[in-house]
Order: C-alpha cells, then sequence, then structure tokens
C-alpha cells in the first residue's frame, strides 16, 4: 500500500499535469489554427512551425512558471533552463516533421498535430523535473 506521501506526490503531479494541458490546450489549439492558414497560404511548414514555436514558447514559459508550477525560484536561471528544453522541444519537433514529413511522406497537417502532443509530454517532464524544479533546499516539500 503506497504511503501517504507518495499519494500526495502522485496528486500534486496529476494537478499540475492538468494545469500544464489547460495551458497548452489553449496556446496549441490557437497556434495550430494559424499554423493551417499560415501553412495553406504560405506552403512553408518548417518555417512557420519554427515562427509559431518562438511565439508558444515565449507564452508558455510565463504561463506555466506562474499557473502550472508556481516557480518562486530566479527567473533567469529558469529563463535559461527554459530556452534549453524548448530548444529541444524544437529540435525534436522539427526532426519528427522532416522524418515523417520529408522522408516518409506523410501529410504534415497530421504529423503537426502529433508533434504537438509527443513534444508537450517531452517538455513537461523537463520543466517539472528540470526548468521549474524547487531548490534543492526544498527537496522535501511537496509541490501541488
Amino acid at each position: 500500500m503506497p504511503d501517504v506521501r507518495q499519494q500526495t506526490e502522485r496528486s500534486a503531479v496529476f494537478r499540475q499535469m492538468f494545469r500544464y494541458a489547460m495551458v497548452g490546450l489553449f496556446t496549441n489549439l490557437l497556434g495550430y489554427l494559424i499554423y493551417l492558414l499560415l501553412t495553406y497560404l504560405w506552403d512553408a511548414p518548417k518555417l512557420t512551425m519554427t515562427a509559431l514555436y518562438s511565439i508558444g514558447a515565449v507564452t508558455g514559459f510565463f504561463a506555466n512558471r506562474r499557473l502550472t508550477f508556481h516557480h518562486q525560484g530566479q527567473i533567469g536561471a529558469a529563463g535559461l533552463r527554459y530556452l534549453l528544453a524548448q530548444l529541444s522541444g524544437y529540435l525534436l519537433n522539427l526532426l519528427l516533421l522532416v522524418l515523417f514529413v520529408d522522408w516518409l511522406g506523410f501529410p504534415h497537417q497530421i504529423v503537426q498535430a502529433v508533434a504537438i502532443v509527443v513534444v508537450a509530454l517531452v517538455l513537461f517532464a523537463l520543466s517539472r523535473y528540470f526548468v521549474f524544479s524547487p531548490p534543492a533546499a526544498d527537496q522535501g516539500v511537496i509541490r501541488s
């Protein structure tokens, strides 16, 4: 039987995932609709994804720092870690587009929709355990 601490930690993770999903759902749905419009007009999926990814990353930093992870640490240090996490997410997104669209011939609209979910899951883990993790002195404190 799991102890109370494990149950509390699991509950905190689920609450953070829910808040992260709400922030992500709003920003990614809006971004995906703009992506579809711009690629229809412009026909440049990777360039469009790059521009929209940058805008979404900035919005996501402030929303997730405050609403999802309630981060109280230094904004500069978290910002640098966030930049590294987002760069990883961007490269993963680009890799998925190149692999599945350019090499395997899948429609970019479907690949990008799936990539949004895959990258979001990776970025949640990076945000929770790397970007917005509590200071070392607070490791014993359970975050919600």
